[in-house]
């Protein structure tokens, strides 16, 4: 079996891509004084809030359910970063990240998710470390600017 290898991060003002491109939503969530992260059943490492849009679906609805489904947020203020694309062996692939504060925590509805963990710092063990701590610095680089 052959592993994907990503090559390449880049980011995007939302406006100069088309908005049918865009196939993930990932939320960086400050919770608790710290970042959220979550952990899949079926892995042991960490990884941002998120995932796949479904047909016909606006982004921010992805965004929301995906939010709601992975850590049972009840209530959420959802604040737009970038779009991002992630070029791999299998080609270019964009997604909408969004950051999100205010967040009130439930119960975790999708049985996929087994844990959801605040840190100050994301953790060694991400799913996608190719990956995850750009979306993590481009969040945090943005958000202080706007402070």
């Amino acid at each position: 079996m052959k592993t994907q290898r990503w090559t390449e991060v880049k980011f995007y003002k939302p406006e100069d891509v088309e908005d049918n491109l865009l196939k993930y939503a990932v939320i960086m969530v400050w919770c608790g004084g710290g970042w959220l992260f979550v952990r899949n059943v079926a892995r042991e490492t960490w990884e941002i809030p998120g995932g796949r849009r479904e047909a016909g679906e606006k982004i921010v609805h992805t965004t929301e359910r995906e939010l709601m489904e992975e850590t049972g947020a009840s209530s959420f203020r959802l604040i737009p970063i970038c779009v991002y694309s992630v070029n791999s062996d299998a080609g270019e692939s964009f997604g909408f990240l969004f950051a999100a504060d205010n967040l009130t925590l439930g119960n975790i509805l999708q049985h996929e998710i087994c844990e959801v963990k605040i840190f100050h710092d994301p953790p060694e063990n991400l799913t996608y470390p190719a990956i995850q701590p750009l979306l993590f610095k481009k969040v945090t680089d943005v958000i202080s600017r706007k402070s």
